[in-house]
């Protein structure tokens, strides 16, 4: 069914271009199914086109009643601009999948026609390699079949998973947020490697495959994080020694701190665009 479908991005920034390398590299969407636009940055679409082999179409010629699936990939403070300049266009057939932060299913709904579907998403930046966090709220009018079709699509970018709208901020605190979590602390261990005699790329890439391990060994097992960890940690062994230089420079403190920070700037971000959103 996937390779029948046309979507659409209204909205080209780095999440739209996640999202279709994600699409295209899966091979389960072919890239002649994608069009992307934006309100008027044609350079923007010609790099999108040339990368990955979509089309990137200028907004005022984009037929917008041809698509299957409208990803709203658009910033938040055009939101409303956008999609009162569309309303017309946008049929109860098509189903709305959003990505905007800080904008409720309801909210979407409420500038669309009666009945239309409306699913919000939140994939990472791990969709270009097929490997994202994506949760997915359904709002009141999706019906099961569309609830389907849209987790089919976005298993093309990793995994899915479904979550009260509420929940949305702490999932951008683990989730949205977290590849910056691992690229910070791969940046001090690769450190460690050039400082004890590897060179750059080698000690990258067995900081990135040791890491990549440790997550299977999570996702594929029984134990939980801190049962695998006490497997490999010998007493009075290298593992011991390594922990507990973290434990005294409170790593898993600032961990934890740094979840419950970002899930706070989410909870302020969408206040700040419901403000706006009032303004206006």
């Amino acid at each position: 069914m996937l390779n029948k479908l046309k979507i659409l991005f209204l909205g080209a920034g780095s999440m739209a271009e996640a999202m279709i390398s994600g699409l295209v590299k899966s091979k389960r969407i072919l890239a002649r199914q994608i069009i992307a636009t934006n309100r008027s940055n044609s350079i923007r679409l010609t790099e999108l086109e040339k990368n990955y082999g979509i089309k990137g179409i200028r907004k005022e010629k984009v037929a917008i009643d041809q698509a299957d699936i409208i990803i709203l990939a658009m910033k938040p403070k055009d939101f409303e601009e956008s999609i009162t300049s569309i309303k017309n266009e946008i049929q109860t057939s098509q189903l709305i999948l959003s990505v905007m932060a800080g904008i409720s299913t309801n909210q979407i709904a409420e500038k669309l026609r009666e009945g239309q579907q409306v699913i919000r998403v939140m994939p990472n930046t791990s969709s270009m390699v097929g490997e994202s966090a994506t949760a997915i709220v359904p709002g009141k009018q999706v019906t099961a079949s569309s609830i389907l079709l849209a987790e089919e699509l976005l298993a093309c970018l990793g995994t899915v998973y479904h979550l009260d709208e509420e929940k949305i901020d702490i999932f951008t605190g683990i989730a949205g947020s977290g590849p910056a979590y691992f690229y910070y602390l791969m940046e001090h261990i690769e450190r460690a490697g050039r400082e004890g005699g590897l060179d750059a790329k080698t000690a990258r890439q067995i900081v990135a495959q040791t890491i990549l391990g440790a997550a299977k060994m999570v996702m594929h097992q029984n134990d939980t994080p801190s049962e695998l960890r006490e497997k490999v940690t010998s007493p009075n062994g290298t593992t011991a020694a390594g922990l507990e230089a973290l434990k005294v420079n409170g790593a898993g403190i600032a961990m934890f701190q740094a979840v419950q920070g970002a899930t706070k700037r989410s909870k302020e971000i969408s206040w700040e665009i419901q403000e706006m959103i009032r303004e206006n």
